[in-house]
């Protein structure tokens, strides 16, 4: 180990304020001290770099939010007289003496991301903020759950988990907090996570053109520094970081029907029956609050819902899951098992004096678990139990910011932080994360080796590992909807793959064509929900006309055909925190139109499917297609990219293309994720000029065995200038449920695949809808390829390929 250490640090014989009076390195890292400080510099990838500031002898131990796995790596480091030099070998840290500062550079010796030189990171009280020198056009984006625009520049921002009921355009906190954003300028991009759970604060250059900044209320300043080529590795590097999200369960990317609320029983069994009838394809019936008697969790109404084993079984026949809410709240009221059991077990968040914290929610007074104690963490598996026991595999953590009447939970109430103790001050953000992982890791013991789904309102960085996110009590309006979009955008770019909203919105009643629109471009989210408020329509599918019916069912059901699509993408998500909502900022960085407000809500879903968002009101709208060729995911029409076509978008019609040179497998029809379908696997080629793969994925969509290898899984590769499709070989030792494949060719001519046995058909992604005119009996617009030519081949497990031209 390699050790110096120097003292004194000065210039010109003047001991400059905030410089280094002493530091030490050795192999893992720079350890210095100011007049106040302690100093940690550390590197944990060749991209990403932790610098950690604190005023305390003993740096914070917030951990939280971080894998597991994670550790310091080895570093290279030169001492110059006015600065110590780490080199990573992708991330040049110069790390300036007096005053001490940081610049953080590339390979090349370009500025990537600078503290800003006069004022570095500094407290004002217990508040500690480090500020960033503002870079030419630098642009921001990310931070989770945030209202406002893709590029946040000008603008400022508060994490503190905050229940907000219909929330507008520019709200701001929300409920769920991710303190990490990515910046990019000048070709480069970078990623900073703040890892501190205290109320924290984000400055893009708001209300001045001098720096960016963040800052904690208390605490140590704890920042990870990422960097690498893209912004997709910066989110992957992110994603190693606090943990990547667990593969979760097919049927829980089906769609969902929620309501505020379903009762009593036979009202459930009859909504699900009415999917079925009207073959309109769902998986789960969410059960909100009143199947509680009174609103107390872990209990059933007994009038409302006599025997929901019984139900829930019936449920399953029709091949319906159960996913149930779980609030935190815990009435104080004598013979509650729950209570009189979390009283026993000491399980409650604490007044300083000891005695346990009420506040009121719904059941009226209420105790609330500590999470952050793992004796409660025990508690709370074994009272999920009673769910798990009848039958029910998915939760709903709701009401866990922690959300109580008032809105203001006293700062002085204390948690255990698993020894570390804490209070309401820096537990708060972390209350909904921690509530999720105690769900999470109670379900999937409790279920045997079954996939939980867990759903989470609030969370905090790292959530991602525990709980989709949705983005809580939205508004039934095209402003929402689009705001929506942006916010599940956000969340991808900010490590959560797992997000979506209540389509049609919550609050209000959405128009036919509002929910027609919503519930069209939900289909394209990781999250696929339907839900309304108490005393609004529902927001069933037929509960908005016949039109608006059949266009949800088109919807519904191009998502249920896509799922081998949407599987694999998810499955890309679990291994490497690539997003299956993408923000173009992903892939087009660089390019300034994707980042106008006209274009802002595009987003690829997957690699190869671009939605372009728009309000309902609009039958005809501009939208931005990037560089490259795509195609009418509906007609097969073609465009160039760079540039800014009118599209047609009646509500029937979402603007959706497909990108060139994509791979798009598509089953046949199911109605449920529980339902296996026909043999015959669809793959879509759409011609291009570049090669491409795909990474395509099965296993049995609900246990985990395939971590221990059973699982289907082979890369189908197309290689444009050699006019071939090539399978490699398939590893696992899962069967695929597919034995043959339909291979259609999109933009190609006949001629050109004169070598292959071609046939020839008139192809509907989304059919044509009814006509409901008395009047005119015109036909509908039937969105159709024409002659679209396809092949037919039987699908082996050994590496082969089709040839053409």
């Amino acid at each position: 180990m390699i050790v110096e250490e120097r003292k004194n640090i000065t210039t010109n014989g003047t001991l400059v304020r905030g410089s280094l009076l002493s530091y030490q390195l050795d192999t893992y890292g720079f350890y210095g001290r100011t007049d106040t400080e302690n100093i940690c510099i550390e590197v944990y990838e060749e991209g990403m770099v932790r610098v950690r500031i604190s005023k305390k002898e003993k740096f914070d131990n917030f951990h939280y939010a971080l894998a597991t796995d994670i550790s310091q790596k080895s570093i290279d480091f030169l001492e110059k007289e006015d600065s110590i030099i780490i080199s990573t070998g992708k991330v040049e840290v110069s790390i300036m003496k007096a005053p001490f500062r940081i610049t953080f550079r590339n390979e090349k010796g370009e500025v990537i991301n600078e503290d800003d030189a006069s004022f570095g990171t500094n407290w004002i009280g217990e508040q500690v903020t480090t500020y960033k020198k503002l870079q030419p056009n630098e642009k921001f984006i990310g931070l989770g759950e945030k209202t406002g625009p893709l590029n946040k520049k000008g603008r400022g921002y508060q994490n503190w988990n905050t229940d907000h009921f219909g929330y507008g355009k520019e709200t701001d906190p929300l409920y769920c907090s991710i303190p990490f954003y990515m910046g990019i300028h000048s070709g480069m991009s970078y990623g900073i996570y703040l890892n501190n759970s205290h109320k924290s604060h984000f400055n893009f250059g708001a209300s001045n053109n001098r720096f960016s900044s963040f800052s904690a209320d208390a605490g140590d300043m704890d920042y990870f520094f990422i960097h690498y080529d893209s912004v997709n590795e910066i989110i992957g590097a992110y994603s190693r970081l606090t943990g990547k999200m667990s593969l979760p369960p097919k049927w829980s990317l089906g769609y969902q029907q929620c309501r505020y609320s379903y009762y009593p029983e036979a009202e459930v069994l009859n909504t699900a029956q009415n999917f079925r009838d009207k073959e309109i394809p769902a998986d789960v019936i969410v059960l909100d609050i009143h199947y509680m008697e009174k609103y107390k969790i872990f209990t059933w109404d007994k009038e409302r819902f006599p025997c929901p084993e019984t139900m829930i079984e019936k449920l399953k026949a029709l091949g319906f899951k159960v996913v149930v809410m779980c609030d935190p709240g815990i009435k104080v009221e004598k013979g509650y098992c729950t209570y009189e059991d979390g009283l026993a077990k000491d399980v409650f968040i604490k007044y300083p004096d000891g005695s346990n914290y009420e506040g009121e929610v719904w059941p009226g007074w209420c105790h609330f678990p500590d999470f952050t104690k793992p004796e409660t963490r025990d508690w709370w598996t074994n009272q999920l139990k009673s769910y798990s026991d009848i039958g029910i595999e998915g939760f709903w953590n709701d009401m866990n910011e922690i959300a109580t009447w008032g809105q203001s939970l006293p700062e002085l109430i204390e948690f255990d932080f698993d020894g570390d103790k804490g209070t309401t001050r820096n537990a708060r953000n972390i209350y909904g994360l921690m509530m999720a992982k105690s769900t999470w890791e109670g379900a999937r013991k409790n279920l045997k080796g079954k996939r939980p789904f867990n759903l989470t309102r609030a969370g905090f960085a790292g959530i991602q590992k525990y709980a989709a996110v949705w983005t809580g009590d939205n508004v039934a309006s095209d402003e929402h909807m689009l705001l929506g979009m942006r916010m599940l955008n956000s969340m991808g770019l900010s490590g959560v793959p797992f997000a979506g909203f209540d389509a049609g919105g919550f609050i209000g009643n959405a128009s036919e064509n509002l929910f027609a629109r919503w519930i069209s471009m939900a289909a394209f989210t990781p999250f696929f929900r339907g839900h309304s408020n108490v005393n609004t329509k529902s927001s069933e599918p037929w509960t908005h006309g016949e039109h608006t019916e059949e266009i949800s069912r088109n919807y519904i059901s191009l998502r249920y055909r896509l799922m081998p699509y949407v599987y694999s993408t998810f499955f890309e998500a679990s291994e490497t925190g690539t997003p299956v909502n993408r923000s173009l900022a992903i892939d087009y960085t660089y390019d300034e139109n994707i980042y106008k407000e006209a274009y802002e809500n595009e987003f690829l879903f997957g690699d190869s499917i671009l939605v372009a968002p728009v309000s309902s009101e609009k039958e005809i709208e501009k939208i931005y297609l990037p560089k490259g060729e795509w195609y009418d995911l509906f007609t097969d029409e073609k465009y160039q990219g760079n540039k800014e076509p009118l599209i047609e978008c009646p509500v029937e019609k979402l603007p959706v293309f497909a990108k060139s040179s994509a791979i798009i497998p598509v089953q046949s029809q199911v109605f449920s994720n529980q339902e296996k379908p026909s043999g015959q696997l669809e793959l879509h080629l759409y011609k291009g000029k570049h090669d491409n793969s795909f990474s395509y994925y099965e296993d049995d969509g609900d246990s985990y065995e395939f971590e221990s290898g059973k699982y289907y899984k082979r890369d189908i590769s197309y290689k444009a200038k050699n006019h071939q499709l090539s399978f490699s070989k398939a590893l696992g030792s899962f069967k695929s449920s597919f034995n043959e494949v339909k291979l259609y060719f999109h933009g190609f001519e006949s001629k050109e695949l004169q070598t292959l046995n071609i046939d020839h058909e008139d192809y509907h992604f989304i059919s044509p809808l009814s006509n409901f005119d008395p009047i005119d009996n015109g036909a509908r617009e039937d969105y159709k390829i024409t002659n679209l030519p396809f092949t037919t081949f039987k699908l082996k497990n050994e590496e082969f390929s089709i040839n053409w031209k």
